[in-house]
């Protein structure tokens, strides 16, 4: 997608999308624009509305805003239009701005643009391409003001988005821990990040015993990614974040099988591709800030050489952990990720993600991630950017009252409580027992909000939660 910067129309063809706030409710007042006219009880500018004219072989699409919008319902909107109106639209687009709008609600626009291009249907024989896909596309900026700058800002965050979008919705016949190895590799050479990948023996001679528990049972081999980025531009007083993203490629609930929801357990790997994400956006930004990423991954599968219930493992910080549940993976994955970040790259503030517990559906349903910290720095920084883009979060507790949870009589610590309340909370203090007390560590459980139903699709798929949430953050510390 190529941005262009226009005052006027005139001598143009092509597509024109104008964006129009509600008028007073079917009034008598029309809305107008170059030349065209649109009675009110036709179109007022209701949110969800819009309204197709001709004129001079140009294509005109009003979008109605309704009276005030927000970031995430503004995207979404441009994603529908983009999206179930392509077949209206040129390789030629002008996007009107009003005065009054901001820069984030450019970026909002232009980033639902480019995800409306987003299909689903990968391996259908006969796809047509969108538009916006055609290497000649262009999009005019119709403004006063210059936001080219924004515009492609808004560019860059689709784009990561849409690579998360083919992370989590690819089947996992495709996406197993070496295809997302590669994806790093490849994406740091492109975007410039470091990247170093631990395979089983380079895990085993490492120590990251819990890690490699969770992939005994597969015969893909589990992949310990780790990524570092550092800004080209010197920066005094540089800030150090570190991310953890559990990356299981596929979770069948090992020996304690799941019995239901396993068809879209392909998803289990949407932290690790928020992560993963969000590293290509940070390179792509250019942020002033140092960034290290792991994501584990692992695919937790069903064999005889599967890790078993009862059993006693030994993790990357030496702690022992009693597995009462195989279905417990997620935590065991993410313990060593922490642990190896902590002791090898000291970062100064850590968020890990996950999609860890359906406990945190049942609290919160499908409307925000559950948040676990004892910052609240980094809570009130975490929710105000999360509220910002609309990827929200509210905070649970992480009270010691818990502890008793994570108790093991054999070991120092079991994976799980066994019982059927508050999992989320003890699933979040397991975490914690191996961030060595650290002051600046989040916890955001995101398994009701990572993939899901919305209008884009027939069956639940990847919504990129947390690839902008995780940049945002990092970039406003």
């Amino acid at each position: 997608m190529k941005t262009n910067t226009v005052v006027n129309l005139d001598n143009f063809s092509g597509t024109i999308l104008i964006p129009a706030f509600e008028t007073y409710s079917k009034s008598i007042v029309p809305i107008a624009f170059n030349g065209l006219e649109i009675a009110s009880k036709v179109f007022f500018g209701k949110k969800d509305t819009h309204y197709l004219a001709e004129k001079d072989n140009n294509t005109y699409i009003f979008i109605g805003l309704g009276k005030a919008i927000d970031y995430k319902s503004l995207k979404t909107i441009f994603r529908r239009i983009s999206s179930k109106q392509k077949d209206n639209f040129s390789s030629n687009v002008a996007l009107v701005i009003p005065e009054q709008f901001t820069q984030d609600q450019v970026e909002a626009i232009v980033s639902g643009l480019l995800l409306g291009t987003y299909d689903l249907g990968h391996f259908k024989t006969e796809k047509k391409e969108h538009p916006f896909l055609d290497p000649d596309f262009t999009l005019n900026l119709v403004s006063e003001k210059d936001y080219l700058a924004t515009a492609k800002k808004g560019i860059k965050i689709a784009k990561a988005q849409l690579a998360t979008y083919n992370l989590v919705d690819l089947p996992p016949n495709t996406v197993n821990p070496k295809y997302l190895a590669n994806w790093a590799k490849e994406t740091g050479e492109k975007y410039g990040f470091d990247v170093e990948v631990l395979g089983y023996e380079a895990s085993k001679i490492a120590g990251l015993g819990a890690f490699l528990a969770v992939g005994k049972g597969s015969e893909n081999e589990p992949q310990f990614i780790i990524m570092n980025y550092t800004p080209a531009a010197q920066v005094e007083h540089i800030k150090h974040v570190g991310l953890v993203g559990k990356g299981i490629t596929f979770d069948t609930g090992g020996l304690n099988i799941k019995t239901a929801g396993m068809v879209h357990m392909k998803c289990d790997m949407a932290g690790g591709g928020a992560v993963l994400g969000a590293m290509q956006l940070i390179a792509d930004l250019q942020l002033p800030v140092k960034v290290t990423a792991i994501v584990p991954c692992a695919e937790n599968s069903v064999d005889s050489k599967s890790f078993l219930p009862s059993d006693v493992i030994h993790s990357y910080s030496g702690h022992s952990i009693e597995i009462i549940d195989t279905d417990a993976e997620g935590r065991l994955v993410l313990a060593d990720g922490l642990s190896y970040l902590i002791k090898n790259f000291k970062p100064e503030y850590i968020v890990d993600i996950a999609t860890l517990t359906g406990s945190s559906v049942g609290t919160f349903g499908y409307e925000c991630g559950a948040l676990f910290t004892n910052n609240e720095e980094m809570a009130k920084k975490l929710q105000e950017n999360g509220d910002a883009i609309g990827e929200r979060l509210w905070p649970l507790p992480l009270w010691d009252v818990y502890k008793s949870d994570i108790e093991s009589d054999i070991a120092d610590v079991k994976n799980y409580s066994g019982k059927p309340v508050a999992g989320a909370i003890s699933a979040a203090k397991f975490l914690e027992y191996f961030t060595q007390e650290h002051k600046a560590w989040a916890h955001l459980d995101v398994a009701g909000v990572a993939f899901g139903d919305d209008e884009f699709a027939k069956s639940k798929h990847a919504t990129g939660y947390g690839v902008h949430l995780l940049t945002k953050f990092i970039e406003n510390l």
